[in-house]
C-alpha cells in the first residue's frame, strides 16, 4: 500500500498498549488494544502496528506519535545507564545535598541514593563567577583525564556540569568538546545545553538524569524506528513531551528527560480538547490506570504547566511539563489493614503481573479491581480489554477481601469491599482537591473527566466527593492518551537566566535573545519534517521582588517588553496570585522563558460520534451492591448508544476499554461527539 492514510497515536501502558488510528482518507477513527510486553515495550508496540492493516505492514501509516513511559520506568526502577559526572572542583556533592530536604518530613531516619555514586562524580579545576566572569579557565588536560577515568570505570554516559555555566558557557562548552572528541558514543550531556538556568541543584539533577536516560531511551527509540522501517513505515516517528507537545525522535534521543511524563501529558491534552469541543473549558481530569491515579486541571481550555517535578524523591526534573498530581490508587492498588487497624489502599500495586486476585495469576491480596468485581460493577464473565484478558474469578476476589480486610476489621465481605472503594475514592478526591482548591480554583466551577481503564467506574463517586455538577466520560476512555498523541501540537521550550533588576534590563538585548531562542526552537520544529498550519510563540519571564526566593511566571507579548510594560504585567500577575502588591522592594527579572509551538492539522472530534440509529435496548440486568443494598442495574453497550440517548442509574455501560458505573440518582446523556455527560437526576 503506497498511499499514506493513517495517523496513529500509541500509548504503552503497564497492562495494554493502546493505539488510536485516524484514517485521514475517510475521516473515521478506530482503536486497537494489544497486551503490553513488560521490559520489551517495542514488541507490544509492533504487535499493535501490525493490526492496523490487513497485510500487517506499516506502509500505509503517514505518521506515528508515541507517548512513552520508558524513561519514567527506567528512573523509578533505577535501570539507567552507568553514568559519570565531571564538575567544578568543590561541587561533586551538589546532587546528593539537593535542597537539604529529606524523604520524610518527620523522624530521624531517611536515606537517598543518588543516581550517580560519589566515586563517579569527578572534579576539575575551573570557575565562572555568578556575573559570568571567568575566574579560572578550565583545565582541559584534567577534563580528558577524568573522562578517561569514567570510561575505565565502565561509564556509558557522562554529564558535564560546571557551576554558574548558565551565566557564561565558555568553560563548560570547551570541556564538553574535549569529552565528545574522546567519548565512544554520543551520550555526552552538557548541563548548560539542557538547562541554562540559575540554581545549581536543579540544573545538575536535570542534566544528570538526561545523561542517564540517553542510552536507555535512545536505544529503545532507535530500535523501534528500525523495526517500523522494516515493516514498510516511511513516515515520521514523533514522541510526546511532558509539556504536552511532541518532538522528533532525534530530539527525544538528545533530551530524553523531556519524556518524563509523556503518557499522562498526552491524555490531559486530549481531555482539554474534548472538553473545549463539548463546551466545558474548565475541567479536571482523572486518569485511573492499574497502578496510579493521575489528576490535572485545565482552566479556560489550557492545561496547567509546572516548572519542574520530582519523578521520586531527589530525582528532580526542571523542564516545563503538564502539572499532574499522582497517587497510588489504581485498579491494581492493594488493600490491607495496617498495624493500627486502619484500612489502607495503595500505594503498593499488584500491577498487571500478577495483577488483581481475580486474574488468577498468583496474587492473593485484594485490590480495587477485586472490590469492583465482587460488588458486581465489573462482570466477571465479560473479560476486560475486549477479550484480551481471560474471564475473571469473582470467587478469588471474595476470598482475598474476606481474609485480608473483612476478618481483620470484623466486617462482612460486602461491607469490606465497599470500604475498600470508599477509601480509594477518598484518596482520589484528595488528589483532585490538591490541583483545584489548593491552587485557588473552586471545583464546583469545573467538570470532571475520568479516563483510563478504571476512571468510569468511579465517576459518580468522584462527583459526589468533590461537588462537581457534570462528569464527562470520553468516547474511548481507555485510549484517551493515545488519542492525545494524535491531537498534540509540536512544542519546544527554552530558558535563559537574566538575573537582573528590572531597571537594569536591556530590552534590546532581551529581544535579540528571544530571536536566538526562536531560531533554535524553529530548527527543532523543522527537523521533524511535519506540516504545520500555524506557528505560535509564548514568551514569559520569571520575576520576583528582591529578597524573595520563589518566582512568579509572567506571560507577556513582545509589545510589553519595556520597563513600564513589564512592571505593569508583573503587578497584575502578582495581584491575581496573592491578592496584594508589595510597595518598595525592587522588582527582579530572573529567567526568560520561550516556547515555540507548531500547530498540527486537527481533525473534527465528531468523527468519534456514534453513527446511525444505534440501540438503546438494555443487554440485561446486573446485580450490583451499592451503599449497603443490592440494586438491579441495567446493562448497556455504551458504543451503540446513539446521540441524544439518555440512561438513568443504576446502570452499567460496557465497552472494550472500560466500564462505566452509573450510580442510582445519576443520569447520563450522549452528546454530539459521543461523550457521556453525567449529571445528578433532578
Amino acid at each position: 500500500m503506497s498511499q499514506k492514510r493513517w495517523v496513529v497515536g500509541v500509548d504503552v501502558g503497564g497492562t495494554f498498549t493502546d493505539l488510536f488510528v485516524l484514517d485521514e482518507q475517510t475521516g473515521t477513527a478506530r482503536i486497537v488494544k494489544v497486551p503490553s510486553t513488560r521490559g520489551e515495550e517495542a514488541r507490544g508496540f509492533m504487535n499493535g502496528i501490525q493490526k492496523i492493516s490487513e497485510d500487517g505492514s506499516a506502509s500505509g501509516v503517514a505518521s506515528i506519535v508515541h507517548g512513552t513511559t520508558v524513561g519514567t520506568n527506567a528512573l523509578l526502577e533505577r535501570k539507567v545507564a552507568r553514568t559519570g559526572i565531571i564538575t567544578t572542583r568543590g561541587f561533586r556533592d551538589v546532587l546528593e545535598m539537593r535542597r537539604r530536604d529529606r524523604p520524610q518530613t518527620w523522624g530521624l531516619r531517611g536515606s537517598f541514593t543518588p543516581i550517580v555514586p560519589r566515586a563517579l562524580r569527578l572534579e576539575v579545576d575551573e570557575r565562572v563567577l555568578a556575573d559570568g566572569q571567568i575566574h579560572t579557565p578550565v583545565d582541559i588536560d584534567q577534563v580528558r583525564a577524568q573522562a578517561q577515568a569514567l570510561l575505565d570505570a565502565g561509564c556509558e554516559a557522562v554529564c558535564v556540569f560546571f557551576i554558574n555555566a548558565y551565566a557564561n558557557m565558555a568553560n563548560e562548552q570547551a570541556a564538553v568538546a574535549a569529552v565528545r572528541a574522546m567519548w565512544p558514543n554520543p551520550h555526552v550531556t552538557a548541563a548548560s545545553e539542557v538547562l541554562p538556568e540559575i540554581r545549581e541543584f536543579e540544573r545538575c539533577s536535570t542534566a544528570t538524569l538526561n545523561a542517564a536516560l540517553q542510552p536507555v531511551v535512545g536505544s529503545y527509540l532507535t530500535r523501534l524506528e528500525s523495526d517500523l522501517r522494516g515493516q514498510g513505515f516511511e513516515g515520521e516517528l514523533l514522541i510526546v513531551q511532558s509539556n504536552g507537545g511532541v518532538m522528533s525522535r532525534q530530539t527525544a534521543c538528545d533530551v530524553p528527560v523531556r519524556t518524563a511524563l509523556s503518557g499522562p501529558a498526552a491524555g490531559v491534552m486530549a481531555c482539554a480538547a474534548i472538553a473545549r469541543a463539548a463546551g466545558y473549558p474548565n475541567v479536571m481530569t482523572g486518569d485511573m490506570g492499574g497502578t496510579s491515579f493521575d489528576v490535572s486541571l485545565v482552566a479556560q481550555g489550557e492545561a496547567a504547566l509546572a516548572a519542574q517535578t520530582s519523578i521520586e524523591f531527589g530525582l528532580v526534573v526542571r523542564s516545563p511539563m503538564i502539572q499532574i498530581e499522582t497517587i497510588g490508587a489504581g485498579g491494581g492498588s492493594i488493600a490491607s489493614v495496617d498495624a493500627s487497624g486502619m484500612l489502607q489502599v495503595g500505594p503498593e500495586s499488584a500491577g498487571s503481573v500478577p495483577g488483581p486476585a481475580c486474574y488468577d495469576r498468583g496474587n492473593t491480596r485484594p485490590t480495587v479491581t477485586d472490590a469492583n468485581v465482587f460488588l458486581g460493577r465489573i462482570a466477571a464473565d465479560r473479560p476486560l480489554g475486549g477479550g484480551l484478558l481471560q474471564a475473571l474469578r469473582a470467587d478469588l476476589s471474595e476470598q482475598a477481601i474476606q481474609k485480608h480486610v473483612a476478618e481483620p476489621l470484623g466486617l462482612s465481605t460486602l461491607e469490606a469491599a465497599e470500604a475498600i472503594l470508599t477509601v480509594a475514592n477518598a484518596k482520589m478526591a484528595g488528589a483532585v482537591r490538591v490541583v483545584s482548591i489548593e491552587k485557588g480554583h473552586d471545583p464546583r466551577q469545573f467538570a470532571y473527566m475520568p479516563f483510563g481503564g478504571g476512571g468510569g467506574l468511579h465517576v459518580c463517586a468522584m462527583m459526589r466527593e468533590v461537588g462537581v455538577a457534570t462528569g464527562i466520560v470520553p468516547r474511548y476512555p481507555g485510549v484517551t492518551s493515545a488519542l492525545g498523541c494524535v491531537m498534540a501540537d509540536m512544542r519546544h521550550d527554552a530558558v535563559q537566566t537574566l538575573n537582573q533588576a528590572l531597571s537594569d534590563v536591556n530590552f534590546t538585548e532581551v529581544l535579540a535573545r528571544i530571536d536566538q531562542l526562536a531560531e533554535a526552537c524553529q530548527a527543532r520544529l523543522d527537523s521533524a519534517g511535519v506540516r504545520f498550519v500555524a506557528v505560535d510563540e509564548n514568551i514569559a519571564l520569571d520575576m520576583l521582588f528582591t529578597g524573595q526566593t520563589h518566582t512568579l511566571q509572567v506571560n507577556v507579548q513582545r509589545s510589553q517588553l519595556s520597563a513600564e510594560g513589564l512592571r505593569q504585567a508583573f503587578t497584575e500577575a502578582y495581584q491575581n496570585a496573592f491578592g496584594r502588591v508589595l510597595e518598595g522592594p525592587v522588582i527582579r527579572v530572573m529567567n526568560l522563558r520561550y516556547a515555540r509551538i507548531g500547530r498540527r492539522p486537527k481533525f473534527d472530534l465528531s468523527v468519534l460520534a456514534p453513527v446511525g440509529a444505534g440501540s438503546t435496548q438494555p443487554l440485561g440486568v446486573e446485580r450490583v451492591y451499592h451503599q449497603g443494598q443490592w440494586w438491579n442495574a441495567q446493562r448497556y453497550a455504551r458504543l451503540e448508544l446513539p446521540i441524544g440517548a439518555k440512561v438513568n442509574g443504576p446502570a452499567i455501560l460496557e465497552q472494550a476499554d472500560t466500564t462505566v458505573w452509573l450510580e442510582p440518582g445519576f443520569e447520563a446523556k450522549v452528546d454530539d461527539m459521543g461523550n457521556l455527560l453525567v449529571t445528578a437526576q433532578v
